[in-house]
């Protein structure tokens, strides 16, 4: 597996999105700003913020899409290209009904899944589904009709406490995945309870 230069923090800018669920990529770089001295400057030829991390003798890139989620890939792609990115290289974290809150997973590729941010990245990264995806689970509200609602809507506070808790574990896991790869990062986190 190719070594993760660059890690993609999804979410919709402005403070009224800032505690929804969609906002679980920008929970996940706000609290490795909080462990590693980052220092995001705005790039607009980007479309968002840019921060470097030494972390595990390695220089991570790391990218906060100032984009609302559906055009998050008008932010990916010029950057990917720019410095030279293979998608292999890419690591996109975002929220998922699938998992359950306090699960987070590192999955190698797919498809979007029907997430908006996801979507746009593949459909401008030219169709490439290679880049690895950090999952946040944030569960599914159980009608298709409700989904809008419920990713652009705040979390119980039970909820919240154990998406945190997988968010802290996901940021630990980053120096085991720069210094050992995935499969070591993926070991320990799809073991967490919360």
């Amino acid at each position: 597996m190719a070594q993760i230069i660059l890690i993609v923090g999804l979410g919709n800018p402005g403070t009224g999105h800032a505690g929804t669920r969609h906002n679980a990529g920008y929970w996940f770089l706000e609290e490795l700003a909080r462990r590693y001295p980052l220092d995001f400057r705005l790039e607009a030829r980007f479309k968002g913020e840019l921060a470097e991390l030494q972390i595990g003798g390695h220089k991570l890139r790391l990218l906060r899409p100032n984009t609302f989620m559906n055009l998050s890939g008008v932010s990916v792609a010029p950057l990917a290209r720019y410095f030279d990115i293979a998608a292999e290289q890419i690591l996109v974290v975002h929220d998922d009904l699938d998992l359950s809150p306090g699960v987070a997973r590192i999955k190698n590729g797919g498809g979007h899944g029907g997430h908006n941010g996801l979507k746009d990245i593949i459909a401008k990264m030219a169709n490439q589904k290679d880049f690895m995806r950090l999952r946040i689970g944030i569960r599914h509200p159980g009608h298709r009709e409700m989904v809008t609602g419920w990713v652009l809507g705040k979390a119980a506070k039970d909820d919240q406490e154990k998406m945190d808790a997988a968010v802290d574990e996901a940021v630990r896991c980053m120096e085991i995945l720069a210094k050992d790869g995935v499969l070591k990062a993926q070991n320990r986190l799809h073991s967490f309870k919360p």
